[in-house]
């Protein structure tokens, strides 16, 4: 019995003794942006070969930007066999397409181009004529995924790009879970998803909303608190173009019309499970509007959403489904 005891005020000891877990912060360039990740792990592991390695197979499945990538290779009509992350963005953005009545649609992507907002550089002389014609394209619902091969119209254009970095950040948040690493903070170009807390503070992660700045001064609008979540901001003052004439566009462009949208709305902030449906929800309610951001809202308790918006000069914000106040 005593060493009974004593094996066990040893363990104890051996516990109480345990040091806490450290905070490893990592970053890098990705995606056209950056990645800033923080995360507690008591082995002090650092993960970063593993991020950048998972971000390389990401690109080259669906980043139109480059050549040989399976979606460049789609577009060029080659028959190829998609990989589960392509099939899972795939399935992400038919959801969202169908939720929101096409405002998200992937098809739009040579539009994008026409406007001067993707890789496939501007097209001169852009008129209503040749908009008209690209719009033919467009479209969501006349791609499938049969077999793990993409079946599209010959002149329709895939582009994922306003879904697929909210998907990086799910990729690394549940490569961090499957490390047993449960007090997290995954950041991609200000898109970001949350679980635990900040174990030094013991609070939630404190998570900063910008204004809409257009001369690229970065201040807050709000800084809310979340946890086990994902949020991701959709902006018309981050990237936009000047025609020679002074006026400026955003490269958030209407599904119906091929033209860039007509909105007050400077930028909307979407809450939601995980990043991917942060991600494509934001670019959606962007182009719907406030008013039709509402309705839809209706069937959709688990999105919050927040606007900043003009009106008659002045800005305002406006937050739907309990967005957190601060």
């Amino acid at each position: 019995m005593r060493n009974y005891i004593l094996s066990c005020l040893l363990i104890s000891i051996t516990l109480s003794c345990s040091p806490p877990p450290k905070l490893i912060k990592l970053s890098g360039p990705v995606f056209g942006t950056g990645y800033n990740i923080r995360y507690y792990d008591k082995d002090n592991t650092n993960y970063q070969v593993q991020f950048d390695s998972l971000f390389k197979v990401i690109n080259q499945s669906m980043s139109t930007y480059i050549p040989d990538s399976d979606i460049s290779r789609i577009n060029r009509n080659e028959t190829i066999t998609v990989d589960n992350h392509f099939k899972t963005v795939f399935k992400a953005s038919q959801l969202i397409y169908e939720e929101t009545n096409g405002a998200f649609d992937p098809t739009i992507g040579s539009v994008v181009n026409a406007w001067d907002f993707g890789p496939e550089g501007k097209i001169e002389q852009l008129d209503s004529l040749k908009i008209k014609s690209l719009m033919t394209t467009v479209g969501f619902n006349k791609v499938m995924l049969q077999d793990d091969q993409i079946i599209k119209p010959a002149a329709a254009y895939l582009d994922f790009n306003a879904i697929a970095k909210g998907y990086g950040i799910d990729v690394i948040a549940d490569f961090l879970e499957s490390k047993g690493i449960n007090n997290y903070l995954v950041d991609i170009g200000g898109d970001l998803r949350v679980e635990g807390m900040n174990v030094e503070t013991e609070n939630g992660w404190k998570i900063g909303i910008d204004d809409p700045n257009f001369d690229g001064v970065q201040s807050y609008s709000k800084i809310i608190e979340l946890a086990s979540e994902a949020m991701a901001t959709s902006g018309t003052y981050r990237k936009f173009k000047v025609d020679d004439n002074g006026n400026r566009y955003a490269h958030i462009i209407n599904t119906t019309t091929g033209y860039p949208s007509q909105t007050n709305v400077l930028s909307v902030s979407v809450i939601a499970p995980n990043c991917t449906l942060a991600d494509g929800y934001a670019t959606a309610f962007q182009a719907m509007g406030i008013d039709a951001v509402k309705t839809f809202l209706n069937d959709h308790p688990e999105l919050k959403v927040y606007f900043i918006y003009e009106d008659e000069l002045e800005l305002k914000t406006l937050g739907l489904n309990g967005f957190p106040e601060n």
